[in-house]
């Protein structure tokens, strides 16, 4: 019973240290393993499986709308880099530069990609004259570096994994469709697919993206009650392809300059996936994500007929579309459900011999512990059903959770106060004033997190400053 209990003890409960929590998560459920490069670390089986899954999902859905995937250079001459005065600027501080090309000094820097613009827009320019050229839709999927100080897996890392999509359009009207299409593409999938509801919005001119005219996320509340920016659509508007000169021949045999959108997600949130839905047993993976969605565990596996009737299970569910497992492995069953637990496997089937004995097994939710009985012959269907109410339950419980730690301020003191007390998001008016931005998060504590798609009045005056209020804001603190 010692062995048994170790695993499960080994991760320090969410209510005692989160991040610890957040950090014995990761580690013990195998999903990384730190390197010997600082800030970078290993993505093991376990969590780049969970990633290939979140491609395959997105993937499938940019393609649904037009998207068409390339790959483009990892280095970008500084030359390039700062043709975009904005965006140089924004990314200065967390750019790795190469120097030397084997043992020669190089006659001019490169950077290695911390997003890929400029690459984009000098592609762009060579490629675009005619009106007939676009649209351009395009997406990669790549790594990019940014030279972090403070790094934590999945959540922060100097190098991580992302998809960033890059297109470019005749008219500014196709480009901001093109923009909020992407948002609501990445929240669709946050909310069917990984069940984490979210708040869909603008930035602020102050947090928007370096050279973007508008940027739009989607933001997700972790278990903690900070906030995780789980992805984001930027409008370029024709500021880009003024700096890199992209034009096209018009109808009117008039040059005009493109408009260009980008849009981006990365295995941030899988670190998002992992605050959302798990407890102090490990993770908890919604099925549709999950790279196994079951696991049959034979009891005493030895006795006569366990093991071939558990195989029968497993083929059974794989040949009904489930990704199913057999654990028979000789660790102890005891041992088995806690490492199932701790993995976020979203059911498991147990059976023994007075199952067998019975032509039943039980099966048991991950998320609740919920067991149900169920005749053998049924398993497969039944099985589907559990999942299928699972991935509900699970969104429907994540947007329980965000509703009841979202609070409303309309005075300085509440703002203030709400923001000592009660992590979550805050609902409050704002006068647009950049001055008065920076003044919230220096003296409440939290930032803005977007101006909400769906607005709201709750008062006429800011919530800090007491100016006209112009804009309904969600402040938290975030990750």
């Amino acid at each position: 019973m010692a062995k048994e209990k170790k695993l499960v003890e080994s991760i320090t409960s969410m209510e005692e240290d989160f991040a610890q929590w957040y950090t014995d998560v990761v580690k013990k459920a195998e999903l990384i393993d730190y390197t010997s490069v600082k800030g970078c670390m290993v993505i093991k089986p376990a969590g780049y499986a969970l990633w290939e899954n979140i491609q395959h999902e997105l993937d499938k859905r940019f393609k649904e709308t037009g998207v068409e995937n390339v790959y483009l250079p990892l280095f970008i001459p500084e030359s390039l880099l700062q043709k975009e005065k904005d965006h140089v600027e924004g990314f200065a501080p967390e750019v790795a530069w190469v120097t030397h090309g084997g043992l020669e000094p190089l006659q001019e820097r490169l950077c290695v990609r911390p997003t890929s613009e400029t690459l984009f827009c000098d592609f762009y320019a060579n490629d675009i004259h005619s009106y007939r050229d676009l649209p351009k839709v395009y997406n990669q999927w790549c790594s990019v570096v940014r030279w972090e100080k403070t790094t934590r897996p999945f959540l922060r890392s100097r190098e991580f994994l992302w998809q960033e999509g890059h297109t470019a359009h005749a008219t500014a009207q196709e480009a901001e469709e093109r923009t909020i299409q992407m948002l609501n593409l990445y929240a669709d999938f946050c909310e069917e697919v990984l069940a984490i509801p979210v708040i869909r919005g603008k930035k602020t001119d102050k947090e928007k993206f370096a050279g973007a005219e508008a940027t739009y996320t989607i933001e997700a509340l972790m278990h903690d009650g900070k906030a995780l920016q789980s992805g984001t659509s930027h409008n370029f508007g024709d500021g880009f392809a003024k700096a890199f000169e992209i034009q096209y021949a018009d109808k009117d045999n008039t040059l005009k300059y493109v408009h260009q959108t980008s849009w981006g997600m990365s295995t941030r949130i899988i670190g998002g996936l992992i605050m959302v839905h798990g407890d102090d047993s490990g993770l908890v993976l919604p099925p549709r994500i999950a790279p196994v969605q079951a696991v049959v565990i034979p009891v005493r596996q030895k006795a006569e007929g366990v093991m071939e009737k558990a195989q029968e299970i497993r083929s059974a569910l794989i040949q009904a579309g489930i990704r199913a497992k057999l654990d028979d492995t000789d660790k102890s069953p005891g041992w088995k459900f806690s490492e199932q637990e701790m993995r976020g496997i979203p059911v498991r089937i147990e059976m023994g011999p007075k199952d067998l004995e019975a032509g039943q097994a039980v099966v048991v939710r991950r998320d609740n512990r919920e067991k149900t009985v169920v005749q053998i012959q049924e398993i497969a269907g039944k099985v589907q059903e559990i999942l299928d109410t699972m991935q509900k339950d699970m969104l429907e419980r994540a947007r329980a959770h965000r509703d009841s730690h979202t609070y409303t301020a309309v005075t300085k003191e509440e703002f203030k106060k709400t923001a000592d007390e009660k992590p979550g998001f805050i609902k409050a008016m704002w006068c647009g004033c950049r001055e008065c931005e920076e003044a919230v998060k220096e003296e409440i504590g939290v930032t803005t997190r977007c101006m909400p798609f769906n607005q709201e009045k709750l008062s006429d005056t800011c919530v800090f400053c007491g100016k006209p209020a112009k804009t309904l804001v969600y402040w938290g603190k975030a990750y």
